[in-house]
């Protein structure tokens, strides 16, 4: 028998009956690029045919064959998994890449890489292998130490490939939920695009965007977020595409397109919307990512509305949705959080809207955090008396496939051992979890070219599309008369300019920048909406933008000092729905950023960029009137400063 026909008879590997499928001619084709021949240490080649023996037998394995259809080389793979590893893979964590592009834990590390377990720890001793990365070096040793982890990966018994997945990584905000875009080209933030309300550009953004995410190695978006942000006061309004659910429908399936492409495949990253069925509705605004939260309420009987853009994902066919940690109280049977809840993942998503993509858990549901002498507890509303067995045994009874913040696949283990829980109940999610690392061809080549990662990211182009955007969000809510002419735009370079919040070296472009408001013609200043820390301990809750909309004390007197003493042109930076009375009465002109440069801001006022934006959700005309609107409901505030949707030009 010759090695051909041996290859052909061996259990678990191409049959006689797939000849059929497969040529003789096709057999002789080599897929294996420069690439691959380049960082792969187990190429093997079968009569001409060269691939990744990934799992070192020296045979062609079905699911080593990019020429089989997807559904067999998962079935084929499946069926050579040991519960070690299908545990493993239902899991994704947080991992870092050192300033030098190594990845292995290093003695004094601060920060992120002290706290996080190394890659090279998740993926041997854990059998982990999706990661999602917070802080990141340069982008030449951020993509040399992806492919160290790539490399890692291929050396482990079957020699499964890593999923990178990022938070949004293109915009203005660096907190846990956006981080700054660095040397990725600098957008709006999802905000601007609803304000802007164009589908194409929304697409050709995350088509940008995508282009820099594969040529680092990101191949999961930890977003789009399609909340609606329905109660003014939420912190995570930033993330969304505004209040609207037609207009968050319309432009997630833009952003979706623009990632993902039609279908998944090697070029796409993969999208996880965010945060099923919607987050927005929090009782007075805060968030359950702490144990103040409220739970999401929903007095108007609005909670199908906030479906909708739910609906236009799973149309656009993401690749992966999450649920969020709110409690949807008096929604469904149980008042426990919607990664808990069988009503929401199972019955809603799954049976409903027959969704058969990835359902991953938000980040932490099951263990405690400790910072310091801090506890801040699992976000296991509604379930906080369960075992940590016990809570992810309701995971996945409940639904899900995957646990994010969680790198614990031993209690999988254990469950199953103990048949607590079904080894098929656990192949049926490892099975969507390994489609989508077939589809994303991460099994024929899950390598990157480092050359290209630092040509591709921060290209020119990229960066100008990018800056275009900032200007274009920009939304002119004010432009009052003066002398029988509107106050904006100015005239660059004829008039005396204070400035605050700006960089005087910006500035000093436009006009003669002076250093006192009474020696100005007019005064630009910059804003951002208020926002009031909540009295906890846990740290990380101190730095969400909870609470009041309002300028109070003496900000707000500042402010307004300023606004009388010299005609003045406020800009403010809207993460929520500021309340801003006013300060809109006196100021002369009155514009809204939706993340943007200064030079962006002043471009705009001086009339190089005409303002383009609406608002994506109203301005409330007092903080009464956010008290007493219904969460879950839009734009029903009482007679609001600016209506949802307006917003001026020249």
């Amino acid at each position: 028998m010759n090695r051909t026909t041996t290859l052909l008879s061996s259990a678990g590997m191409l049959t006689l009956a797939t000849i059929g499928i497969i040529s003789w001619k096709n057999l002789q084709k080599n897929p294996v690029n420069a690439l691959v021949k380049k960082e792969s240490k187990c190429l093997v080649t079968i009569n001409g045919y060269t691939f990744r023996d990934l799992n070192k037998n020296s045979k062609l394995d079905v699911y080593e064959d990019s020429r089989q259809p997807v559904e067999a080389r998962v079935t084929d793979l499946l069926k050579q998994m040991n519960l070690e590893e299908k545990a493993g893979m239902m899991f994704i964590n947080g991992t870092v890449i050192n300033a030098d592009g190594t990845i292995e834990k290093k003695p004094g590390a601060m920060g992120p890489a002290a706290a996080l377990p190394s890659a090279e720890e998740l993926i041997t001793k854990k059998k982990m292998n999706h990661f999602n990365y917070w802080a990141v070096p340069k982008v030449k040793e951020l993509a040399t130490g992806y492919n160290a982890i790539q490399k890692t990966a291929e050396a482990t018994r079957l020699g499964i490939p890593v999923t990178i997945a990022s938070d949004p990584r293109s915009a203005f905000s660096n907190t846990i939920f956006s981080m700054a875009a660095s040397e990725f080209s600098l957008w709006c933030e999802p905000l601007g695009f609803g304000a802007i309300g164009d589908e194409k550009l929304t697409k050709e953004f995350a088509d940008i965007a995508r282009q820099e995410y594969v040529a680092v190695g990101i191949r999961e978006a930890l977003h789009p977020q399609v909340d609606l942000a329905t109660e003014p006061r939420w912190p995570r309004i930033a993330g969304t595409f505004g209040e609207d659910a037609q207009l968050t429908a319309r432009m997630a399936k833009a952003y979706i397109e623009g990632f993902q492409g039609i279908k998944l495949d090697s070029n796409s990253v993969a999208c996880m919307t965010k945060h099923f069925p919607g987050g927005g509705p929090q009782n007075q605004g805060l968030d359950p990512h702490f144990p103040f939260q409220k739970g999401q309420i929903y007095p108007g009987n609005n909670f199908a509305y906030h479906l909708i853009p739910f609906e236009a994902a799973i149309a656009a066919h993401t690749a992966a949705i999450m649920p969020y940690y709110g409690v949807p109280m008096n929604q469904t049977k149980e008042n426990v959080g919607f990664s808990y809840n069988k009503a929401i993942v199972t019955d809603l998503l799954r049976k409903k809207y027959h969704y058969d993509g990835v359902v991953c858990t938000d980040w932490g549901l099951v263990t405690d955090t400790h910072m310091g002498n801090v506890v801040w507890p699992a976000r296991a509303w509604g379930v906080e008396h369960l075992s940590t067995e016990e809570r992810v045994q309701k995971l996945i009874d409940a639904g899900v496939d995957q646990l994010g913040g969680e790198s614990i696949p031993e209690v999988i283990v254990k469950l199953v051992n103990d048949k607590k829980i079904t080894e098929q109940r656990i192949n049926e999610s490892v099975r969507r979890l390994l489609r989508q690392k077939f589809e994303l061809g991460l099994f024929d080549n899950p390598y990157i070219d480092v050359d290209n990662a630092v040509q591709t990211v921060g290209k020119p182009e990229f960066k100008k599309a990018g800056e275009a955007s900032q200007r274009r969000a920009i939304t002119l809510l004010k432009n009052s008369n003066s002398s029988n002419k509107k106050t904006l735009p100015l005239t660059q370079g004829t008039l005396k300019i204070y400035v605050r919040n700006i960089d005087t070296k910006v500035a000093a472009q436009y006009g003669q920048i002076v250093d006192k408001p009474g020696e100005a013609d007019i005064a630009i200043i910059r804003l951002n909406t208020p926002w009031y820390p909540v009295e906890t301990d846990i740290p990380m809750a101190k730095s969400f933008h909870h609470g009041d909309l309002d300028f109070k004390g003496e900000k707000k007197d500042s402010i307004l000092q300023l606004l009388n003493a010299v005609p003045t042109i406020v800009d403010i930076n809207l993460d929520r729905p500021a309340v801003i009375p006013e300060i809109s009465e006196k100021a002369k002109g009155l514009l809204a950023d939706f993340g943007a440069s200064d030079a962006a801001v002043l471009d705009v006022i001086f009339g190089k960029y005409k303002p383009g934006g609406h608002l994506p959700f109203e301005l409330p005309s007092s903080m009464e009137a956010v008290r007493t609107q219904k969460e879950d409901v839009p734009y029903d505030s009482k007679a609001p400063l600016y209506k949802f949707g307006y917003g001026l030009s020249y």
